[in-house]
């Protein structure tokens, strides 16, 4: 079977050094060096974090099916069943355990229900698919843009990576376009989390970039996984100024060079002010203990993936 393209590594040869940055790879960092250098470098991994993977790739991939087919011409019934069709195609030998916690709200039956709903809700979105110079729809955007610096002693400079859902027309100005999934209720409190955001900004400043125009923010259409139908939506945003892009650029430099600072010492510490956070980190139990023993229970209770199955920015989507 043919295993696909080799896909170049984030890291410079024979380092530590990541010079190849997304938002999910920064945010790590951001958060806490040790949750970085667990899941980057040495590629520990929770069991559950698949399957949330899956399905919010599930779900972007069908909305962004959608709105190509409707950028190419087909009407909105005949898209819908093109996005369904494909996703129940995708989804037909997905076994996720129902009784676990995780697998009660995110399984095949339930991506496709939320997907229908999506398109139902939204049937008249006046968020309209930006559409190129090109004449291609701006959906499923990827990005690769060099920074004016790099690693030190390296002649390569660092790059941001990522994709961008779909960038719209919404009144006056263009916005990127971004599909959040919790099975919390969403409120205001929940847009007010994306304000300062790691993602959101560089979402916004990549988005400047793809399309070569000024871009407002970013719209966020949030959907509440529920076990019976429909699913709750709700549509918020989050602004970014170019003073404030410029700033999150400016910190960036830092961070950076932080990352390579813990890299050269192979040295990554716990930031312990953010074990607690998003209802708790995933390697909290591993981090309270002494750290002799830490290995133990990282194998009892993480996979450790190959590098090539790795989180990596430059991966194509």
């Amino acid at each position: 079977m043919d295993a696909g393209p080799v896909v170049q590594s984030c890291f410079l040869p024979n380092t530590n050094v990541q010079f190849a940055w997304d938002s999910t790879s920064l945010g790590y960092l951001k958060r806490c060096p040790r949750l970085y250098q667990y899941i980057m470098i040495q590629g520990y991994q929770p069991k559950e974090d698949s399957i949330h993977l899956r399905y919010g790739i599930e779900y972007h991939t069908s909305i962004e099916e959608f709105h190509k087919a409707r950028a190419a011409g087909a009407t909105q019934k005949a898209a819908m069943r093109t996005a369904i069709r494909n996703l129940l195609v995708r989804v037909q030998d997905w076994d996720v355990d129902r009784d676990t916690p995780v697998g009660k709200y995110k399984n095949a039956r339930t991506i496709v229900e939320l997907v229908i709903d999506y398109l139902d809700k939204f049937r008249d979105d006046v968020a309209e698919t930006y559409i190129k110079e090109d004449g291609a729809p701006a959906v499923e955007l990827s990005f690769r843009f060099e920074l004016d610096w790099g690693p030190t002693g390296s002649n390569s400079p660092y790059l941001l990576c990522g994709h961008l859902d779909q960038v719209v027309t919404f009144g006056d100005s263009l916005f990127v376009m971004d599909h959040k999934t919790s099975k919390n209720a969403i409120g205001d409190y929940y847009f007010d989390g994306f304000n300062p955001d790691n993602q959101m900004t560089l979402y916004a400043l990549a988005g400047q970039i793809v399309i070569n125009s000024p871009i407002k923010g970013v719209i966020i259409d949030a959907a509440q996984i529920l076990l019976e139908k429909p699913h709750a939506f709700k549509r918020g945003m989050t602004l970014r100024t170019k003073e404030q892009l410029e700033e999150w650029t400016a910190d960036l430099e830092y961070w950076l060079n932080q990352a390579e600072a813990y890299a050269t010492a192979n040295y990554w510490p716990m930031n312990d002010t953010s074990c607690g956070m998003y209802g708790g980190c995933r390697f909290r139990e591993v981090c309270s203990k002494s750290g002799s023993t830490r290995h133990v229970y990282l194998k009892s209770n993480f996979h450790k993936l190959a590098k090539e199955e790795r989180w990596n920015p430059l991966k194509p989507r």
